[in-house]
């Protein structure tokens, strides 16, 4: 049964008039003072809209229940998959971070040559490494060179068989001995050659696990080599899974000085740093200065910036993909919301008419029905809001993430919720305020 109060107008004491006096004398004094006094529309408060637009809500719990899931599942989609996007793009960002943050790359500038092409204005000295890593911020560097072979193969066996194809040979690179603590990489099997090797200029090598699986090597415990223009190279290990320098997973590397010495490298091609996070403007001044006193200006570097905006972009990209999605859902939560609200309206005919009759406007009557809906949103908005945070945590606890929402989001899908119910019992409410008592106390519509 629809809830309705009638709340009868007091009786007032008006001001005694001149009039008054008179019927007082003629024996009416102890009613003569008292009228009825007529309400006005604007004695319908704020207090009293929210009492009448709450005293239906609660009479009918299932279909409340009804209406409240698809507000929750639309603002709980919305809200989740917005902290999703969040919580993953920051654990993406955090990787990719940790590799472009923490690396600089120093190379000789070039000018163009006279017969075509260019040439290199300075060269990196041999003695690079030592200069750099004694800068506050470098960690680890390495120089590197891509070595030419000319007309040498590099293959597993000292003499190749000419009626037998040839594969493509691996590149052929030198390194200093912290290139893997450089570039993030780890050893397969075996060992990396050290500062020893290097110095002595020892013929040895080591290889990336995709030019190794060429040459068919795939363990070093047997003492196996590699042969560079006949060559033979002791091959001490296997290396893997590099962050930065993907390429030379499919290079043959082998210390910088050993190419110097037996094939002739003129100079090292570039220099690469591991630095501490944030130091990259620092560092990749100074190294100039260090690798070049005379012409800084002749290297060129490369080096991150104090802060990546590597994350705000890929939250960007990942959140525009949510947020179509969860507009969707909640746009389903909208229509719900809106057809119950009408189903209220029809039901309560009677009572629209009977409120009209005792003096509601159609303005009070529009209100009722519209607050009525923003409190249903906004419930809605407030236990979807609660559930996706409650997802969001749940879920990184369990995959070991750090969860990332921005608290104004979850507070957004409580307001946006009401804002929801706003919409969607506008309609409703507008038609409400155009039924004539005398239509509804008929049992018309």
């Amino acid at each position: 049964m629809a809830r309705f109060s009638l709340r009868w107008p007091p009786l007032r004491r008006r001001p005694r008039s001149r009039a008054d006096g008179d019927a007082a004398a003629s024996g009416s004094a102890a009613t003569a003072g008292l009228v009825p006094h007529v309400p006005h529309a604007d004695r319908f408060t704020f207090q009293d809209l929210v009492v009448e637009a709450t005293a239906d809500i609660g009479s009918r719990p299932g279909r409340l229940a009804m209406t409240l899931v698809g507000t929750v599942l639309g603002i709980g989609a919305l809200v989740a998959t917005v902290g999703f996007a969040q919580t993953a793009a920051h654990q993406i960002a955090r990787q990719f971070d940790a590799v472009k943050a923490t690396q600089v790359v120093v190379a000789p500038g070039e000018a163009p040559a006279a017969s075509g092409g260019s040439v290199a204005t300075t060269r990196l000295p041999w003695d690079g490494v030592d200069r750099v890593t004694r800068l506050v911020g470098v960690e680890a560097a390495t120089l590197i060179a891509e070595v030419s072979l000319g007309a040498d193969t590099i293959t597993a066996v000292p003499v190749n068989d000419p009626s037998a194809a040839v594969a493509a040979s691996p590149a052929l690179v030198a390194a200093t001995a912290g290139l893997l603590d450089v570039v993030g990489g780890h050893l397969v099997t075996g060992r990396m050659f050290d500062a020893g090797h290097d110095v002595r200029a020892d013929r040895v090598v080591v290889l990336g696990s995709r030019a190794a699986e060429r040459l068919g090597i795939n363990r070093v415990d047997r003492q196996p080599s590699v042969f560079i223009g006949g060559v033979p190279y002791a091959v001490l290990g296997v290396f893997g899974d590099v962050q930065a320098r993907g390429d030379l997973l499919d290079s043959v590397v082998m210390p910088l000085h050993t190419a110097r010495a037996e094939r002739a490298l003129g100079a090292p091609g570039e220099m690469q740093m591991r630095i501490a996070m944030g130091t990259g403007p620092q560092v990749g001044e100074q190294s100039a200065i260090a690798l070049s006193p005379h012409a800084p200006e002749n290297l060129e570097v490369s080096a991150p910036s104090a802060r990546s905006n590597l994350g705000d972009s890929v939250s960007a990209d990942v959140n525009v993909i949510f947020l179509i999605l969860g507009g969707i859902v909640l746009l389903a939560g909208a229509l719900g919301i809106g057809n119950v609200t009408m189903l209220n309206v029809i039901e309560r005919v009677p009572e629209i008419g009977l409120r009209r009759a005792l003096g509601a406007t159609g303005r009070q009557i529009a209100s009722q029905f519209v607050v009525e809906s923003i409190i249903i949103g906004l419930l809605g908005g407030l236990m979807g809001a609660a559930l996706a945070v409650v997802s969001v945590v749940t879920f990184s606890a369990v995959q070991q993430w750090t969860p990332v929402i921005d608290p104004w989001i979850a507070v957004g899908g409580a307001v946006l919720g009401a804002v929801v119910g706003l919409v969607a019992g506008w309609f409703p409410a507008r038609r409400a305020s155009r039924i004539e008592p005398v239509t509804a106390l008929r049992g018309g519509s």
